[in-house]
């Protein structure tokens, strides 16, 4: 699979945690390379797009800590391909300096009280989410009766400002399509967020990943890249991304209301 290379670091248990051990030279020299910041970054949720962003960050040298519903002992076999280090959900953004909250709609509210405490000062928290309130979520009010958008309800039952981002890009895709900046073909992808210094940060991972972006204003108007609008799955520059947002309409299709 592209980007899930092996990573044998050696890696110490105690009790259900797993601690990193000290980088091999291999991960120290490429971090000397990329004359880069490394980052620590949390993920909550180890589906497809949680897994695949695990195996780009890692790639790239980052620290990542990644967690899901099920507990550390299920991501054994990810933590041995990557080098990310498995957490229960509680520790997952302890230190991070970006977050990624990549759980269904309807999971959100279950996410423990508190699940950011322990982050780093200025934390940017990514939330990838989408209502499909017909295949997985069931109706809820406050996004259909209230207009809330789908990341302003997250937003709230978080407890901290998000930043929209992947939620319409194919999971296959991080691993397979990034491009080198400059590149003809390198995909965009739309970021909504209202705190500028969150969405700077994240928008810089998303270029380091391979990814152009394009600014696609605060929260209040992420509808713009929710489920069934032209820029939801596009798979185009940032030029035609712009285009489809400005081509979004308020109006949620029938296929995604409750």
């Amino acid at each position: 699979m592209p980007g899930a290379g092996r990573n044998t670091r050696s890696r110490t248990r105690v009790g259900t945690e797993y601690r990193r051990e000290p980088p091999d030279s291999a991960r120290h020299d490429l971090r000397k390379a990329r004359r880069v910041s490394i980052m620590k970054i949390g993920i909550i949720g180890a589906g497809n797009i949680g897994g695949n962003l695990t195996r780009r960050l890692t790639a790239l040298g980052h620290d990542v800590s990644v967690a899901n519903s099920r507990g550390p002992h299920t991501l054994i076999a990810l933590a041995e391909e990557t080098g990310a280090t498995p957490v229960p959900v509680e520790e997952a953004a302890r230190g991070a300096e970006i977050v990624v909250v990549t759980v269904p709609l309807k999971a959100v509210p279950d996410l423990p009280s508190g699940v950011l405490d322990g982050a780093a000062d200025g934390v940017a928290v990514i939330d990838t989410g989408n209502y499909y309130p017909r295949q997985r979520d069931g109706r809820i009010a406050a996004i259909e009766d209230e207009g809330l958008t789908e990341s302003r309800w997250t937003e709230r039952h978080l407890g901290h400002p998000v930043i929209k981002a992947f939620n319409g890009t194919y999971a296959q895709d991080i691993l397979d399509r990034p491009r080198p900046s400059g590149d003809s073909g390198r995909m965009a992808l739309p970021v909504a967020g209202d705190d500028a210094a969150a969405k700077a940060k994240v928008r810089s991972l998303i270029d380091e990943l391979g990814f152009d972006t394009v600014d696609a204003g605060g929260i209040d108007e992420s509808w713009r890249q929710q489920p069934g609008t032209p820029v939801y799955g596009l798979r185009e520059g940032a030029e035609a991304v712009s285009k489809a947002l400005t081509e979004a309409s308020p109006e949620r299709q029938a296929d995604f209301r409750g």
